[in-house]
């Protein structure tokens, strides 16, 4: 007989939330429900499946068991009441804001936002006649003074990708309350371990799953948590016409990542504050971005919103494009690979790998220096990690 599980907190709930001993085999684990489709027992039961009057599963577009378990403890996890797993950070993305708007719609983003997204705002979006305004400040106000009578959208990334811009959460959601608009909130770099945004007042979290809540860089997926209202709006409505399922093997992957998640946050943070502080006095690094500094400018309004500071460290090495290309092919143990929140630390330029096809001008609007490069702060010992940056930044010309 299945008993209710109990807990206060998140450092339970990463193990516990979502996840049931099998009644039928008393397996401790979640299975892996490697099924594309559910029989029914009857065609009324059919039936009841398809309209909704009966909860089950059908066909795994629609639900699957493991996928479920997943989105029960993501919901436990950013205190919503709903979520809905994807196939991808983009998928969620995607998904979500095609959920929310539609031609004619407007929308306020934050311009320093995960490269992909802003695509699909500045191209897509534009081209189904949805128009998108971009707040390159971090003011609250600039995003109040962006909003049009037709938002229905404002959607935010705090700490942002590659710059680790910090927006005060609760302030936009304020100001998008007020505009009678949904706020949406990238939540992938913090992790609800970090921030909880739902508590600050936004209305969606979104995550890349594949990044710290799989944690082992072997399993992709995304993820939308909110009230079940609009998760079940963007489940039947879009999510099942747009298709993108995450598979059940990917699924139980990312269970099995996020029962350490707590336990890898703890070390992520304080690695990467570590080497915030390192870099900071280096003196071949010319500027360090990460919101634990106490000179960061967002670094008083992450201390009210954040437990932790995140595990990204953005940094620019003197000497521009050529002395930030040179660190990453004189480290040793830092690996070159793009993505984040693995258990070991990447490490990536981003003015010669995923921002290399904007415009240099463009790319330095938005803070993407020649010599700026992005850390990913693994959980290995972290004087490891002083040391092999060090030596490579060794051979850096000033």
């Amino acid at each position: 007989m299945s008993k209710e599980k109990r807990f206060r907190y998140i450092d339970t709930a990463v193990i516990h939330a979502g996840e049931e001993t099998c009644p039928r085999t008393g397996a401790v684990d979640t299975p892996i429900y490697q099924s594309t489709t559910f029989a029914f027992d009857n065609a009324n039961e059919g039936a009841e499946l398809f309209s909704h009057r009966k909860d089950g599963y059908v066909y795994t577009r629609y639900g699957n068991p493991t996928l479920n378990a997943l989105e029960e403890k993501i919901a436990a996890l950013e205190g919503a009441e709903a979520a809905q797993v994807t196939a991808s950070g983009m998928s969620a993305i995607s998904t979500c804001v095609l959920s929310l708007v539609q031609g004619g719609d407007h929308i306020v983003s934050a311009r320093s936002i995960y490269s992909a997204a802003f695509d699909l705002f500045f191209r897509k979006l534009l081209a189904w006649g949805v128009e998108v305004s971009f707040v390159g400040s971090t003011s609250p106000d600039d995003f109040a003074r962006a909003m049009k009578p037709n938002t229905r959208l404002v959607y935010i990334e705090t700490p942002s990708n590659p710059i680790l811009n910090v927006l005060d959460i609760a302030a936009i959601a304020r100001i998008a309350k007020k505009q009678g608009c949904l706020s949406v909130i990238d939540n992938t770099f913090a992790t609800p371990i970090n921030t909880r945004p739902l508590e600050l007042g936004v209305d969606l979290v979104i995550h890349s799953a594949t990044k710290y809540f799989c944690g082992h860089g072997d399993a992709m997926g995304g993820a939308i948590a909110g009230s079940r209202d609009l998760i079940r709006s963007i489940s039947v409505e879009t999510h099942r016409d747009l298709g993108g399922v995450m598979s059940p093997f990917n699924a139980w992957l990312i269970l099995r990542g996020l029962r350490t998640l707590a336990l890898r946050m703890e070390r992520h943070n304080a690695n990467a504050m570590q080497i915030a502080e390192f870099l900071q006095n280096h003196p071949k690094v010319e500027k360090v971005f990460y919101p634990g500094l106490p000179d960061h400018p967002g670094h008083d309004v992450a201390r009210n919103q954040m437990r932790g500071f995140g595990g990204i460290v953005g940094f620019v090495v003197r000497g521009g494009l050529e002395a930030g290309k040179y660190l990453l092919d004189n480290v040793r143990l830092c690996t070159l690979a793009v993505s984040l929140g693995d258990t070991r630390t990447l490490i990536t330029h981003p003015a010669s790998t995923t921002h290399v096809v904007v415009p240099r001008e463009k790319r330095l609007e938005i803070g993407i220096f020649d010599g700026l490069v992005r850390l990913s702060v693994g959980i290995e010992n972290v004087q490891d990690l002083k040391d092999d940056l060090d030596q490579a930044l060794a051979g850096v010309s000033r």
